[in-house]
């Protein structure tokens, strides 16, 4: 076993609702949808019309600037209705699902170390799992063109209220060993898995090794983040090209190859102090979040839904859909209740990084967070807060304040081409001054992307 590596910048946000680790199926909600807006930079182009009958794995859209970027349907049924927005955007393609079981394109089973290169690619674009693989930087999805310096695949994940990604792993420990078997193809051999301390139960060293470089590493959030890892592992310098994968979809893309089929159900962890009994459930692509929070929901407090985590995850209601690389969904109070005398009067239920509060006498204790900000924006100015929780080598106050002066020189000096949003979020939670972090390194990285 490698030596773990160490993080020790970061903190655990440690939040009540953890899901309990039971899994339950739920059934197909009346409506399943497509969301071209979860792709950055795709322009869809739509092959289907209403009334169009429809299999899981065939074509829906396709990207107008790269024509063998497909987008497929994840159920089988009819096409009801194509939404737009301003200017005639498309904003989710709405399938009627089949009442009975799916029928499915039917897509080659082979075993993907047997294929080259190219014949992996073409079968990954035609099923629709390419949309899987995504890079950095820019965190956008890959470009088949591309040849990558490594493939990186994060096994565990340290986000507040995360699924537990070993206990999912367990349930599709063939599809995901098949899985990690294409990408080792992809990447030349390149492949880097990180876990935690330890390896899922259901796995072996014997098995991995084979496949790809085991990393261990140990540390509080974000050693889970695929960003932190890379990092630490092989970091990105000007001019590279990273590949990431969730291991969810890794299993997806073993099923293309074991079944023949693109079955796109995953495990979505419901989570959050606002759930009555949060756990488990295996749910297709593009279903109604209500399918399953209705009558999940504890008082009568207003709840805010997030998928994702409370820290990178979007804001979303009940009568929406869940997003293309959704795993978690989060639902704790919105804080819009006035505090008498705010952040001055002190308490025992308060969470801080520092003593302005008494959670540091107790800090395994979770807590019943919401939404409030306890606060506006303010001065940005130095504080080395953000140093405390981000643990990778660079200046992330300098990174930011070069991002809003568009020095891009300077950017590219102090590592824009490493982070992504979700590594800064950390940041943004401890902020006394209330900046908007990943917003700003949201811009940062379009701004860079369009310059270079």
């Amino acid at each position: 076993m490698a030596k773990p590596i160490a993080i020790k910048k970061g903190f655990d946000i440690k939040l009540a609702g953890s899901p309990n680790k039971t899994l339950s199926d739920t059934p197909l909600s009346d409506v399943v949808a497509l969301r071209p807006p979860d792709f950055p930079e795709v322009i869809p182009k739509v092959l289907v019309e209403p009334g169009t009958d429809v299999l899981a794995g065939q074509a829906i859209y396709f990207d107008k600037n790269r024509p063998d970027l497909r987008f497929t349907s994840p159920v089988s049924g009819e096409v009801v209705e194509v939404v737009r927005g301003e200017k005639r955007r498309i904003l989710e393609i709405r399938i009627l699902p089949d009442k009975g079981d799916s029928r499915y394109v039917e897509f080659a089973r082979t075993n993907p170390a047997q294929l080259d290169r190219q014949e992996l690619i073409e079968q990954l674009s035609e099923s629709g799992c390419w949309a899987y693989i995504r890079q950095r930087p820019f965190s956008l999805i890959a470009d088949p063109l591309d040849t990558p310096k490594a493939i990186f695949v994060s096994c565990f994940d340290t986000a507040p209220l995360a699924p537990d990604l070993s206990y999912i792993i367990g349930f599709e420990k063939e599809n995901f060993l098949t899985g990690l078997a294409a990408l080792r193809q992809l990447a030349n051999g390149n492949l880097h898995l990180s876990f935690g301390r330890s390896l899922p139960e259901s796995l072996t060293e014997a098995e991995l090794e084979p496949l790809g470089r085991v990393h261990y590493f140990q540390g509080p959030h974000p050693a889970g983040n695929v960003g932190v890892q890379i990092h630490h592992i092989d970091p990105i310098q000007k001019g590279d090209i990273v590949w990431y994968v969730h291991p969810q979809d890794v299993i997806i893309i073993g099923r293309l190859f074991r079944e023949g089929r693109y079955r796109a159900d995953r495990i979505i962890a419901l989570t959050g102090s606002s759930v009555t009994a949060p756990q488990y459930f295996r749910m297709a692509t593009g279903q109604r979040i209500s399918s399953i929070t209705e009558g999940r929901v504890a008082g009568d407090a207003f709840v805010r839904y997030i998928q994702g985590n409370v820290l990178t995850g979007q804001t979303s209601a009940p009568t929406e859909f869940l997003s293309f690389y959704t795993n978690q969904l989060t639902l704790i109070p919105e804080g819009n209740e006035p505090e008498f005398l705010g952040w001055l009067l002190p308490g025992l239920g308060k969470l801080s990084l520092s003593r302005t509060f008494f959670s540091w006498l107790t800090p395994t204790r979770t807590y019943n967070l919401d939404t409030n900000l306890h606060g506006e924006e303010r001065a940005f100015v130095l504080t080395g807060q953000y140093d405390k929780v981000l643990p990778m080598n660079i200046y992330p106050v300098h990174l930011l304040k070069a991002i809003l002066a568009r020095d891009i020189e300077r950017m590219e000096q102090l590592g824009i081409y490493e982070v992504s949003e979700e590594d800064f979020a950390l940041c943004e939670f401890v902020c006394t001054s209330k900046i908007d972090v990943q917003r700003i390194i949201a811009e940062g990285l379009q701004y860079a992307r369009q310059e270079g």
